[in-house]
């Protein structure tokens, strides 16, 4: 039999949202992020081999900052700099790393906008 999580109710986000109150605490001068509570794919499997959906936190950055605000968060975080993605499209790209804070996943996004020199079809 499996067991699942209801999602719908405010109550299975409260170990997120404890691990993001914890995380604040301890980086409490760390750059503000945009927060979203949501399902976070974790690097879990379930019994058929796929991955699974856990609630969790993403930290957003955006603005003219959000390269410097992204890095300060991985370094405090402790994540290594070669597990985060880069992802772009036309003029945008953005960084992109989970990691687990107190057994919650926690993603970090930052957004910029690339130069010219960078974007597709213009190298």
């Amino acid at each position: 039999m499996t067991t699942t999580t209801d999602t719908t109710t405010a109550g299975a986000q409260i170990n997120a949202v404890g691990s993001l109150l914890a995380l604040f605490t301890a980086h409490r001068g760390l750059p503000a992020p945009r927060i979203t509570s949501e399902r976070v794919v974790a690097d879990e499997r379930d019994a058929s081999g796929n991955l699974t959906l856990t609630e969790g936190m993403t930290l957003a950055f955006h603005r003219d900052n959000s390269l410097a605000d992204f890095e300060q968060w991985r370094q405090a975080l402790g994540i290594d700099p070669a597990g985060v993605d880069l992802s772009t499209t036309g003029c945008f790209a953005w960084l992109d790393v989970t990691t687990t804070h107190a057994g919650t996943p926690i993603r970090l996004v930052g957004y910029f906008e690339l130069p010219e020199s960078a974007r597709d079809g213009e190298r």
